[in-house]
C-alpha cells in the first residue's frame, strides 16, 4: 500500500525541522513532546525512511531524505492555505475567477497596472483574460466566455447586457516616417491616400462583420489582428489607424508620423464595462470596472494628446 502521509503529520515534520527540536515544535504546536514524537514515527513508518537523525543530542538534524521531504511538505502546506483562502472568500461573495475581454483601444499600461494591482488585492481569484479586436469584447460576455467586458464597439441593442460608459480612446491615422506619405508637408486629402495601400482589422465577429471603418484607400490589406497592423505600419507596409496609446512612444521617437488626414474620423472612441443583467459582477469584478473607471478618467483627449506631441517635438527641436 503506498503511503498516505496526513497534512497533521507534514505540518509537524515542517514544525520540527524549522524549529530544530522535537520539544520546539510541540511549544509551537502547544502539543505534548511525546505526540510530536509519536506523530513523526508514524510519519517515518508509512514512508519507510528516517526523516531525522537520532544521535542523542538536543538538536534533530534531517537526513537526507528528510531534506528532500522538507519542500514538498512546505509547497502541500502553501497550497493548503491556498484553499483555505478560497474558501474564506467563497463565504465572503468573493468569485472562485473572473474572467475579462479587454479591447486592444484600452490602453495597454492601464490594463497591466490594473491587473497587477488585482493580483494584489484578490490573491484567491483566478484569472480569464481575452484581448479583443471591434465586437469580440460583446460576443465573449454576450456568450458567456466573459463576465464581463471593457471595451467599445457596440453597434446593436441587446436587452440582455449591462452597458456603462466609463471612457474614452481614439484612433489616429499613422505611417512610417519613410514612407511617402510622411514626405508630403501638408494637410493630406482623399485623393492622397486613395493610391496608398491602407491596412484595416477585419473583424470576424457578427457585430461588425463585413462592416468597413475609415477605409479610405482603394488598395487595402486586411489583417487579423491590431498587433499585426502595428508591426505593418511601423515596416512601411501601408497607413492606418491606430489606436493613440499603442503608437505614443512611436510617435515620440519619430519612427511613425501622424498623418494631417481630415477625412479620418478620429473623434473620441468610447469605452464601456458591459456585463450581462442576469450575471451582477462580484466583488472582485466590480472593483475591476471601477479601477478601469478611474484610470480611464485621466487618459487626455485627442486635443491634449496631439498637443503634447507637438510640444515634445519642439522640446527636442529646441535641445
Amino acid at each position: 500500500m503506498l503511503p498516505n502521509p496526513t497534512l497533521d503529520q507534514l505540518q509537524v515534520f515542517l514544525a520540527v525541522a524549522e524549529t530544530g527540536s522535537f520539544s520546539g515544535a510541540a511549544r509551537a504546536l502547544n502539543r505534548a513532546q511525546s505526540v510530536v514524537s509519536y506523530t513523526i514515527a508514524n510519519l517515518e513508518a508509512q514512508l519507510e525512511v528516517g526523516l531525522f537523525e537520532r544521535s542523542g543530542t538536543r538538536q534533530s538534524k534531517l537526513t537526507d531524505a528528510g531534506k528532500a521531504m522538507l519542500e514538498d511538505a512546505r509547497r502541500i502546506l502553501a497550497d493548503l492555505e491556498v484553499i483555505r483562502a478560497r474558501v474564506r472568500s467563497l463565504k465572503d461573495g468573493l468569485e472562485a475567477e473572473v474572467s475579462v475581454a479587454i479591447s486592444v483601444m484600452v490602453p495597454t499600461a492601464l490594463m497591466v497596472e490594473v491587473l497587477k494591482e488585482f493580483r494584489d488585492r484578490f490573491p484567491s481569484v483566478s484569472m480569464r483574460l481575452n484581448v479583443g479586436e471591434l465586437g469580440a469584447v460583446v460576443d465573449l460576455v454576450s456568450s458567456g466566455q466573459s463576465t464581463i467586458g471593457i471595451g467599445g464597439a457596440v453597434f446593436k441593442k441587446d436587452d440582455t447586457l449591462h452597458v456603462e460608459r466609463i471612457g474614452h480612446s481614439f484612433m489616429i491615422p499613422v505611417v512610417a516616417a519613410d514612407h511617402p506619405l510622411a514626405a508630403i508637408d501638408r494637410p493630406l486629402t482623399i485623393a492622397d491616400v486613395r493610391e496608398e495601400v491602407q491596412l484595416v482589422v477585419t473583424d470576424q465577429t457578427e457585430q461588425t462583420k463585413g462592416r468597413d471603418f475609415n477605409v479610405l484607400s482603394y488598395r487595402t490589406w486586411r489583417v487579423s489582428d491590431v498587433a499585426t497592423k502595428h508591426h505593418l505600419v511601423r515596416g512601411g507596409l501601408g497607413w492606418g489607424g491606430l489606436p493613440a496609446s499603442l503608437v505614443r512612444e512611436d510617435l515620440l521617437s519619430g519612427r511613425l508620423v501622424h498623418l494631417d488626414l481630415e477625412a479620418y474620423e478620429q473623434s473620441e472612441y468610447p469605452i464601456y464595462a458591459i456585463r450581462k443583467l442576469a450575471n451582477p459582477p462580484g466583488p472582485a469584478a466590480a472593483w475591476m470596472i471601477e479601477a478601469f473607471r478611474s484610470g480611464l478618467t485621466q487618459c487626455p483627449s485627442r486635443s491634449e494628446f496631439m498637443n503634447r506631441q507637438v510640444q515634445f517635438g519642439d522640446a527636442v527641436a529646441a535641445e
